[in-house]
């Protein structure tokens, strides 16, 4: 289930970690994940308007545990980063 931030912007960001759709089982779950890393995996998040998506790295809880704040934080670090 994709999770939506807004930004001071006004754009609000929908974030879902890459692959969800492709359904629960195991190998799917492992396309997500990040090479070489145990928790981390690729979450794909697109702008409100049509601007481009960016690809963050986040931990596996995600969804949970990062506020608002901090996944906005990246990203526009990755927005930054990407430009």
């Amino acid at each position: 289930m994709p999770r939506e931030v807004k930004d001071a912007d006004g754009v609000t960001w929908s974030c879902i970690q890459a692959f969800a759709g492709l359904g629960q089982d195991a190998e799917k779950k492992e396309a997500a994940r990040v090479d070489g890393t145990s928790n981390r995996f690729h979450v794909v998040c697109t702008p409100s308007g049509g601007a481009k998506s960016v690809r963050v790295e986040l931990p596996g809880n995600w969804e949970k545990a990062l506020s608002d704040e901090e996944l906005l934080q990246t990203i526009h670090a990755q927005l930054a980063q990407d430009s």
